[in-house]
């Protein structure tokens, strides 16, 4: 069963899928978490059960639900109870992309501080002690930037997507 939806191609559906599911993998992403999140993001409801998922992308339900698992550490879908039922569905967020680069911001914050106290054992003086610094500075300001980019996104998106 592919989530295809009214007047459209399944076989082009399943095509996009695969396709965006690589270029994710390419990226860095797990490739059954890529296939799960490029369905979510290609059916209308934005929103699937573990047995929609599995008819799918012809896949078990353990690997969605690991799929599923890293998904939601990574912010990028959501659990929810089917009322009545006992069946969860999975959802991507509408905002999944601003989700995701906040939770990496979060990471940089650790990093940074982490960074920082690695310059304060180092030495700031020292060879290994400046490098850390440079580095330090550096997730300083991509902290700053993904900040101020989050903040130009949200105007934005409330422009073009009212």
């Amino acid at each position: 069963m592919t989530q295809a939806g009214p007047g459209r191609d399944p076989e082009a559906v399943s095509r996009f899928v695969e396709g965006f599911a690589a270029q994710l993998v390419e990226a860095g992403m797990q490739r059954m978490p890529a296939r799960v999140f490029a369905a979510l993001l290609s059916s209308d409801s934005g929103s699937l059960t573990a047995a929609e998922l599995g008819d799918q992308l012809k896949v078990s339900p353990a690997a969605v639900s690991g799929a599923v698992r890293y998904l939601a550490h990574q912010h990028m879908v959501a659990r929810e109870r089917e009322p009545g039922s006992r069946r969860e569905r999975y959802r991507v967020h509408s905002d999944q992309w601003y989700e995701a680069l906040t939770n990496r911001e979060t990471v940089v914050k650790r990093w940074a501080a982490a960074l920082g106290e690695g310059v304060r054992s180092l030495g700031p003086d020292t060879p290994a002690g400046r490098r850390m610094a440079e580095t330090l500075a550096f997730f300083e300001f991509v902290d700053g930037e993904i900040a101020a980019m989050m903040e130009r996104w949200r105007v934005h998106r409330e422009k073009r997507f009212p």
